[in-house]
């Protein structure tokens, strides 16, 4: 028996609907390639640059009733933001991580589109001046990036320095905002 798309898209409805996923995920294409996207019933939860099996890491962080479903509201709103034409996002986010982290991805996600921060800057923003390190951390381990945007922080000197897609991608993320001229 071939199941046809439309009933696999109905099955999936179902068991979304019913409360059966603990997170569901796509990938969604971007100008700079494929990203895995994954949310569970609280809002966005992880943005990868790499899709390739996330299903069991997912698993591990949420849940194991992984599914992949559409998330079409965040595949409209970074279409948007990669079509210029969104500067903030409206998503409900899932951040499951400790406090400074919480309290640093927080202030990072006040960093305007097309403007630029250092890490001591969001140290300081967040009552710890000395922590830029600590931020560095935080930033490096960014489970949503581009909707926090850990791509406008770069080092004290205005250098780019790590991102976890690669600094010829926190490259084309500047240059898409105007914040680095191409």
């Amino acid at each position: 028996m071939t199941i046809t798309p439309e009933l696999d898209a109905q099955f999936r409805a179902a068991a979304v609907r019913e409360g059966l996923v603990d997170v569901r995920y796509d990938v969604v294409e971007s100008p700079f390639g494929e990203l895995l996207v994954a949310a569970t019933d609280r809002g966005l939860c992880r943005i990868w640059f790499d899709p390739e099996g996330q299903e069991e890491e997912l698993a591990r962080l949420f849940g194991l009733r992984v599914l992949r479903s559409p998330l079409d509201e965040v595949r409209r709103e970074l279409d948007e933001y990669f079509d210029g034409t969104r500067h903030e996002f409206d998503l409900p986010l899932d951040l499951r991580v400790a406090a400074f982290n919480e309290q640093v991805l927080h202030e990072l996600a006040r960093v305007p589109y097309g403007i630029t921060t250092t890490y001591g800057a969001l140290a300081n923003k967040v009552g710890r001046p000395r922590a830029a390190r600590a931020v560095g951390t935080v930033m490096n381990r960014n489970p949503i990036p581009i909707v926090l945007p850990c791509h406008r922080v770069l080092g004290s000197n205005g250098s780019l320095t790590g991102y976890a897609g690669g600094l010829d991608m926190k490259l084309k993320l500047l240059q898409l905002e105007g914040a680095i001229l191409a």
